[in-house]
Order: structure tokens, then sequence, then C-alpha cells
């Protein structure tokens, strides 16, 4: 059994991590920014200003915000946040966006009130949103994690601070140490794990992604990669576990109001780590203990392999969640910790190189081959085959693998993702 430290970290990292937003977390991330300026203005400002990172750019630019009649962009998400009622309700601050208060963003828009300007040499996640009415500002700054505050100004004055040890690293300072994890003690954990412990939070991950991807396969959502699945390849498990996971990414790319429990910062990593598990729990028709626990070992393993990479890059999550994915459809069929590492490093193999070019509906497509790949590395495990050391970027260990990955995608892809972001802003 893991030790009392490495099962409090564990568990405290389950909760941190998985937490509901509404709407994709990026866009979602600068209105609740906003709407904190707004709260530190105390008032409603004549004036906005959004500096962004690039890579707050790119994943907001083509992705819908939720509850704005389809809006898009950062001044949209801006303005949202300025209008919601509820601005310390972190990842699901829209909740407080009526419909009134939305009709009235076009006109805001129109009058050219926010701006958005690129911030450079920055964190990858950094939002820094200034407001103005008359002689009175208001600025506040989140980096390196969704809803973590650094600064806020008032009128020239800081009134709170935060320290950021390392202004070099993607992962936030507020985060937990996620060194702790290995895949060898995630599978300890996840079958010593009491359920007590775990039971609220991926309950909620099961309900609320479960719900959103029925969302996206009854209704009319980005071009239903979820829809088109089912009907051109059937309903077999292995297809319904990319579909189920592909249609809730249909929903949510294309501003569904519904909620998500994310991972690793991000919605459609949340579905692609939950529902392909979800699929094949029915198929095999585990008990509901054993799927809790698979869901552990997905969850867990996805935020390890993604914590080697960053919050934000040219590395598409999808990849890291499809891993965690893969690694429990293989606990749930009985695989031992041999087997669990060769489907991750499988997963690895084959579709490491899927880039990140922001939010948008094709993400949902990018899931869908995602999935896809861990669970062809699960089939390939199952029969004792694993790409070897020396085959690319796999080593000689899963951890060393993973570590390789991690390098690749957190300093490899640092100038494919400045090239993304060119082009995607380019007029």
């Amino acid at each position: 059994m893991v030790g009392k430290n490495c099962y409090d970290a564990y568990v405290a990292i389950l909760k941190e991590e998985l937490v509901p937003a509404l709407g994709c977390t990026e866009p979602i991330a600068v209105a609740y920014t906003a709407a904190q300026a707004v709260k530190a203005l105390g008032g409603r400002p004549e004036r906005i200003e959004v500096w962004c990172s690039g890579n707050i750019i790119k994943n907001v630019h083509s992705v819908v915000v939720p509850n704005t009649n389809g809006l898009k962009g950062i001044e949209a998400a801006a303005i949202a946040g300025m209008l919601s009622s509820t601005p310390d309700a972190k990842l699901e601050v829209l909740e407080g966006l009526t419909p009134e208060a939305a009709a009235k963003i076009p006109d805001y828009l129109k009058q050219q009130m926010c701006t958005t300007k690129l911030a450079t040499k920055v964190d990858n996640l950094y939002i820094d949103v200034r407001v103005f009415a008359g002689d009175k500002s208001a600025q506040v700054v989140v980096q390196k994690d969704h809803t973590n505050i650094s600064k806020i100004v008032v009128n020239g004055k800081i009134v709170f601070e935060k320290e950021l040890s390392d202004q070099k690293s993607n992962v936030p300072v507020t985060a937990l140490d996620k060194s702790c994890l290995s895949i060898k003690d995630i599978l300890e954990f996840a079958n010593t794990v009491q359920l007590s412990d775990i039971k609220e939070i991926i309950g909620k991950q099961i309900k609320y992604n479960t719900a959103i991807s029925e969302e996206g396969l009854w209704h009319q959502y980005g071009v239903n990669v979820g829809q088109t699945l089912l009907q051109c390849y059937g309903y077999g498990v292995n297809n319904r576990a990319a579909a189920m996971a592909a249609a809730g990414s249909d929903a949510r790319m294309s501003g569904c109001p519904l909620p998500v429990v994310i991972n690793s910062g991000s919605g459609n990593q949340g579905l692609a780590v939950s529902l392909p598990v979800v699929e094949y729990a029915k198929e095999l028709k585990s008990s509901e203990e054993k799927l809790y626990r698979a869901l552990v070992v997905s969850n867990l393993t996805a935020i390890h392999i993604k914590n080697s990479i960053g919050r934000l890059s040219a590395f598409c999550g999808a990849v890291t969640a499809a891993c965690g994915s893969g690694a429990a459809i293989t606990y749930l069929c009985g695989g031992t910790y041999e087997d669990i590492s060769r489907t991750v490093t499988n997963t690895l193999a084959n579709v490491s190189g899927i880039v990140c070019d922001g939010a948008k509906a094709s993400c949902a497509a990018k899931i869908a081959s995602a999935v896809n790949a861990a669970i062809l590395a699960h089939h390939l495990s199952f029969d004792c085959k694993a790409f070897a050391n020396g085959d690319g970027l796999v080593k000689g260990d899963v951890e060393a693998t993973i570590k390789s990955i991690g390098r690749m995608g957190r300093e490899g892809m640092k100038e494919t993702d400045q090239e993304i972001i060119k082009i995607m802003i380019e007029k």
C-alpha cells in the first residue's frame, strides 16, 4: 500500500484537478479575470484592456463562449465576465450571465470598449485584465493556472501580490507537487484508496461529462463528430468509447452551457479521460467500485503525463488524456502494471505528434483519434506487444518514455507553438 503522505497527496491532486468548469477553460479564465477586475474597480468600466499570452489567444480564438448566443473571442469573454453577477464562481463564472446581460454584449463589441493585446515574455498561461472608469482603474493578473490570481492593482496601488517562485515553469505555483506521481504508485493507490475519499469528485465527473456527451449526440454542435462516428462505424464498444468523448467536445466547443469536470485544466481532457472508461465499464459490466478505481487510474495517469509537458503548449492534451483512458481500460480488463505500462507507451509512440492549434470544433476529432490510438495500444499490450526502447522517443521503461515525451512537448515544441500562434492571428 502507498504511504500515507503519498496517499494524501494523490487524493489532494484529484480534488485540485477535477473541478467543474462551464465552457472552454481559456475563455472562462478570461471572463473570470475580467469579473475580478470589475469587482476590484467597484463598478462598471468604460474601457477594458486584455493582455494575454499567445497560448491564451490561441485557445480563445475559435471557441464559443457559453451563454453569449454563439459569440467567440477574448473581447466577448471579457465583456461576458464584466456582466456576470457571480465574479467569484471561478470556472463557473458565466453561470451568472443572464440572457438580458448577454444581449448587451454585441453593442459593447461594436463600441470597441474592449481591446486585446499580446503579452510577450510571460508564462504560457497569462491573462492581465485592466479596467478603466474616469480616473479610476483596476488590474488583475492570472497566471500559471486558470484561476490563480497573482496580482491585483487598484488605482495604481498593489493591493495583492503572490510570489511566483518559478517564472519559467508552466506548472502553477499554487498547485500541489505532482513529482510524486508514477504509474506504479498510481495503480497501487487506485487499488487501495478508500472510495469515500474520491467518490464525490469521480461521481461528479461521470454525471457531468455523461450529460454533456448525450447533449452532443442528440443536438447539432460543431460538425457532430460523435454522431458521425456512431452513424458510420456502429455501436461497438471501441467506437462508442471514442464517439461519446467526441460528442462531449462537440457540444463544449460550440458553447453548450452544461458544465464539465476537467482534467489538467482542460474540459476536453476531462471528457477524453473519463467517457471512454465509462463505456468500457458498461460493456464489461464492471462494478461501480471497479469503475471508480479505473477512473482514478485514468485521471492520475493523464495528470502525470501532462505535468511533464505543462498546462499549455503545442502538444495536444487529448493525447495525454487518451493515455489515461487507455491505461484505465487495460485496468478494467484485469491488466497488470506491465500491461498498463505498455498501453501508455504504445499510445505515446503513436499519436504524440498531434499539435494543439487552439480550442475549437476540430478538438472533437482529435479526441476521437487519440482515443482510438489508446484502444489500439490496449489491444497490442494485451498481446504482449509494445514499441521498443529506441523506437523514436520510446525509452527503456514507461517513466523514461513519459519524460522523453514531456521534454519534446515542453521544450522541443516551443517554436512550433509560436509559429502556430502567428499563423492563427494573421489577418
